[in-house]
């Protein structure tokens, strides 16, 4: 199928879609070193400006519209989160492509925290808004740690499609124990093990490390790992002003590199990312799980189109 992709960052959905047989026909994100980064490594579709700012006529037709819409007010991580953070209402630029090129499908990721907000009336509000463009909508928070990804990490994925068509979920492939003939949870420890020392000679891109200090208290980016279960959520700097917030590695003596969080959340260990240290971070933490997106979109292979 022929996708168009907003909000696409560093392009981790993108990817997953790709690896699954679509087409990636036009991208768009205001983020500079995440187009630059994908111009790198998934194509040059992508459009560097504020999606607001392109008519809907300038986007191609296509048959699927994908968008992990930005969620910094809706994530629980968020504090000072509010009904009437600017940033909640940028679903509606979603809402108004889908609108206008009415594709066969579209499919939204946001965080789990989008479904209490404001006591669930945003999220009941999306809903409604998707649905009053014709599709029948459906959503299931997933954990990327069922589909193979070594990180526990929960997202909210609402799906619409068109003309009778049906969307199915995909079912877990992993559990915590293995058992029900599921495959045992990837750890951290499986996933990164064997990667190099950052600390010694190697060719790894991306593999340096925050050196901001551990104080292991329980709070975000202080956590003690277990090497023997996925990572908690991979989160990246607050803003431009600080606030650190990698994850230690399980050794207890460092930050986690760049290419040690990007395997974490399943890239390539060849997806090169573009920028500073603080922005190599970020694109990572906000991305979609490649392997969590590979399995959303190999459903829509499944599907007979009506």
């Amino acid at each position: 199928m022929k996708v168009v992709s907003l909000f696409s960052g560093a392009g981790g959905l993108d990817l997953g879609f790709k690896l699954a047989g679509h087409e990636i026909i036009w991208a768009n994100d205001i983020y500079t070193d995440a187009v630059v980064t994908y111009r790198l490594n998934i194509g040059q579709h992508i459009t560097n400006c504020d999606i607001a700012a392109i008519p809907s006529a300038a986007i191609p037709d296509c048959d699927i519209v994908i968008g992990g819409f930005p969620c910094q007010g809706f994530s629980v991580a968020n504090t000072k989160r509010h009904t009437t953070d600017e940033r909640n209402m940028l679903y509606k630029q979603l809402l108004r492509v889908i609108h206008d090129k009415q594709p066969s499908f579209f499919l939204a990721e946001n965080v789990k925290g989008i479904l209490s907000l404001g006591g669930g009336e945003v999220f009941n509000l999306i809903i409604n808004d998707f649905k009053n463009l014709g599709y029948d909508v459906n959503y299931h928070v997933l954990n990327a740690a069922n589909y193979g990804v070594a990180q526990r990490r929960e997202r909210v994925i609402i799906v619409g499609c068109r003309n009778g068509n049906k969307y199915t979920f995909p079912a877990p492939m992993y559990s915590r124990d293995g058992n029900n003939g599921l495959r045992k949870w990837v750890s951290v420890k499986d996933a990164i093990g064997n990667l190099p020392d950052p600390d010694m000679p190697n060719n790894l891109a991306n593999h340096e490390y925050s050196k901001y200090k551990l104080n292991f208290n329980g709070y975000i980016g202080h956590r003690v790992i277990n090497p023997d279960l996925p990572a908690p959520t991979v989160t990246g700097r607050g803003d431009d002003k600080g606030g650190v917030v990698i994850l230690p590695h399980y050794n207890g003596k460092r930050r986690m590199t760049g290419r040690e969080l990007a395997t974490i959340q399943s890239f390539p260990i060849d997806f090169k990312f573009s920028g500073t240290l603080t922005s190599v971070y970020r694109q990572i933490a906000n991305a979609v799980p490649v392997k969590l997106a590979y399995c959303l979109a190999s459903q829509f292979n499944l599907i007979e189109t009506a």
